[in-house]
């Protein structure tokens, strides 16, 4: 198949090397530099130069605030038979954005990044499919990621956007506010080795990824309810209270362990 990757950052980079070999892939960056590694594939200057190509499929992994750009500039020199995919971890105003095109789509999110994850082992790592894309789409990617024996899940949409921001904004949140906290001293301790080395890994992520998980429309409700629960902890440690502390991790375990 004949494969335009639009964007080279994380997610665009490991998609040409996995697809280069067994397909004819070209890639398109504003940024001319961030191509010259590439191999196997095609580097296009322009995207006019995308018309005679005439892709299958159109993988767009720019950022958020700049996927339905990306695709309003390529879109010209598609074939209207061409998929549209993208990876966007936050798939906001994605779905109405196709509905207008009229064009067969795809919508999918790996969930792992180079920070974290083994790219030459993915066993462990997961996928989530929109399960309103198109059956050409859903199978280019189903075929893609068995390949690499990653796990595949299928939401809509808006349940896409809801389990990112239970799985990836509460995380991140509290990443965020342990490195708020951090003085120029040093602290010994085996779990806060632990955390600084995910902080070190999460504050290396570009920023417009972690302000498109933070911006997520249901991240507010997650953070709501972390704020509620260190008001919660502060009151217990305020008061000394030893039971309601015990009461308060056994609820943690509970979450944790059942």
């Amino acid at each position: 198949m004949k494969i335009l990757i639009i964007g080279t950052g994380h997610i665009g980079s490991w998609l040409c090397e996995e697809l280069c070999h067994d397909h004819d892939v070209a890639v398109y960056d504003r940024d001319p530099r961030k191509m010259k590694y590439f191999i196997n594939v095609k580097r296009f200057m322009d995207l006019k130069e995308t018309k005679e190509f005439n892709p299958g499929i159109a993988i767009n992994c720019v950022s958020l605030n700049g996927t339905i750009e990306a695709f309003e500039s390529v879109i010209p020199y598609l074939s209207k038979k061409c998929i549209l995919a993208d990876t966007a971890s936050v798939k906001t105003g994605l779905e109405d954005f196709y509905k207008k095109t009229k064009m067969p789509f795809v919508s999918t999110h790996p969930m792992f990044g180079p920070t974290f994850a083994n790219v030459r082992d993915l066993s462990n790592e997961n996928a989530i499919i929109i399960s309103e894309s198109c059956k050409a789409g859903i199978t280019f990617f189903e075929t893609l990621y068995r390949e690499l024996k990653l796990n595949i899940f299928y939401n809509s949409f808006e349940e896409h956007d809801r389990t990112i921001a239970y799985s990836l904004s509460i995380p991140f949140a509290s990443t965020m506010v342990f490195a708020a906290c951090m003085e120029k001293q040093e602290a010994p301790g085996t779990t806060f080795r632990k955390h600084m080395g995910i902080a070190k890994g999460l504050l290396s992520e570009d920023d417009h990824l972690l302000t498109e998980i933070m911006f997520n429309n249901y991240t507010i409700d997650q953070l709501r309810n972390i704020n509620s629960q260190l008001t919660y902890l502060t009151h217990i440690i305020s008061a000394r209270d030893h039971e309601e502390m015990g009461k308060f991790l056994k609820k943690l375990r509970n979450n944790i362990f059942t």
